[in-house]
């Protein structure tokens, strides 16, 4: 049963992604981070998610979109990056905060406007991710060439804290 649920909970949060991308409606800004929510189709509540969309500084088509939402049953918190089509899967998403190296992600899945790697958010990522003055999420083009997309962690703590 708890299985189910927590998969009913990475699907609904499915939704609220491509929901606040699509047409969500900005409910507030914190710091570099915004709040953005909406009522999925099907669902009798609104669901919200911080988002912060970024460009790499040195290749203006290299974006990800940085996505931070609990699920449906608000037992789990999740930490999303949509990166473009085009990265190498198997070097995954890496991570750096304010220089020091976190590790990587597997990609979960690739859409139609790009791949997406997830992150169970624990307390100590989220401690980490407060604390951050920048994260660093990098892509690899080929498996020599990552390329590190600089994310502003300014508001994260305060948008995170007022996630319903």
């Amino acid at each position: 049963m708890r299985l189910i649920k927590l998969f009913i909970g990475v699907l609904m949060a499915g939704l609220v992604v491509t929901s606040a991308n699509a047409q969500g409606v900005v409910k507030g800004d914190h710091g570099d981070w915004q709040m953005t929510c909406d009522t999925p189709p099907g669902a009798t509540f609104e669901q919200c998610a911080l988002i912060q969309n970024v460009t790499a500084e040195d290749q203006p088509g290299v974006a990800l979109s940085v996505i931070v939402l609990k699920t449906a049953d608000k037992q789990t918190q999740l930490l999303r990056i949509l990166a473009p089509l085009g990265v190498l899967l198997p070097n995954q998403l890496g991570l750096v905060l304010d220089g020091e190296d976190k590790g990587r992600a597997p990609f979960i899945r690739c859409l139609p406007n790009g791949c997406m790697a997830e992150v169970v958010l624990t307390p100590d990522l989220i401690a980490e991710l407060s604390s951050a003055d920048t994260a660093l999420f990098v892509v690899f083009k080929t498996p020599e060439e990552g390329i590190g997309i600089p994310v502003s962690m300014n508001g994260f703590s305060d948008g995170y804290n007022a996630l319903p």
